[in-house]
């Protein structure tokens, strides 16, 4: 049987089902991830004018970059086009090859617009923004819902992410060698690495948390919990992700962080704190994020942090 070159919309539609099939053996790509591939290929196609029932290999580099030109024409982010791109040529991604060779498809070969992507350096807040956010974050303790205060520290001391701090458990929280433990896997680097964080919990955040525990966790119930559940397996933060939005409303009320995130803007503190005291490898420690991605995204050579340092007394 000779093999066809499918059409973008065959392709949108086959994608996620191929996708399902290997979700179930190699434990990735994720939903989430699929759905948005899906979404940037069909949302450049009708940016740029291209019916969906032209062919896939019709996505000529030449034609990318007409999209490419006109996006910047438009105000568009640049993160925001390269997504779309990069998806375009994701849905053609080695591992799908077997698959649509089983559907008698030929694979086009896709050629992007070549470009030189950095990554952006953090912008380090200055002393003024800095001393807001300490006093606001003091300010969390004295609120009805504990659930902020319980939040904003995950971020702010342990540097976690929006949605580990919506998975955590307490169950999560381990005692080593005298002391309490945070132990978890990140999401993101769940399957690409599986980097696994384990950060000391200081005494006084852990005796906070445990008042909070023993008497605020069971009155926040969400639905679906299962009845069995007990306080070492119920959630840190219930309903996290509805304490978010309040708190980003209320930094950008405080203007003290404009953007629709303000609360990930703790994270990084958090991650540039460590950094700057006491290096890459703690900072990938605490983030666990690679420590090539800590240097390139934190590292400030201008900004040397040691004080007065001769070299010959280190020799």
């Amino acid at each position: 049987m000779a093999k066809i070159v499918p059409t973008i919309q065959m392709v949108l539609e086959k994608y996620p089902k191929i996708a399902a099939v290997e979700r179930l053996r190699m434990g990735k790509p994720g939903k989430k991830t699929v759905r948005n591939m899906v979404v940037s290929v069909a949302r450049l196609c009708k940016m740029a004018g291209i019916d969906t029932a032209e062919t896939y290999a019709s996505l000529t580099r030449k034609r990318l970059t007409k999209v490419l030109d006109h996006a910047i024409k438009e105000g568009l982010k640049a993160v925001t086009i390269w997504s779309y791109l990069n998806a375009v040529k994701a849905v053609m991604a080695r591992w799908t090859h077997s698959y649509y060779a089983d559907a008698h498809w030929a694979v086009p070969t896709i050629e992007l617009p070549s470009y030189n992507r950095q990554i952006q350096r953090y912008i380090r807040p200055d002393k003024k923004v800095l001393a807001k956010v300490k006093k606001w974050y003091a300010s969390l303790v004295e609120r009805d819902d504990n659930r902020e205060w319980v939040a904003a520290t995950l971020m702010l001391e342990f540097a976690m992410r929006n949605g580990d701090v919506e998975r955590l458990r307490w169950s999560d929280f381990r005692e080593k060698d005298g002391g309490i433990v945070l132990c978890y896997v990140p999401h993101k680097t769940a399957l690409s690495s599986g980097r696994r964080v384990a950060w000391p919990v200081h005494p006084d955040i852990w005796e906070k948390l445990s008042v909070y525990r023993d008497t605020d966790t069971h009155q926040h119930k969400r639905k679906g919990w299962s009845k069995l559940e007990d306080k070492n397996s119920a959630l840190v933060v219930p309903c996290a992700r509805d304490v978010f939005v309040r708190l980003n409303k209320d930094l950008r009320t405080q203007k003290i962080f404009t953007g629709p995130k303000g609360c990930y803007e703790l994270r990084k503190i958090c991650i540039d704190h460590v950094y700057q005291k006491f290096g890459a490898e703690m900072a990938s420690s605490i983030s666990g994020d690679d420590i090539r991605t800590m240097m390139r995204y934190y590292a400030d050579p201008s900004q040397p942090n040691i004080g007065d340092l001769r070299i010959i007394d280190l020799i």
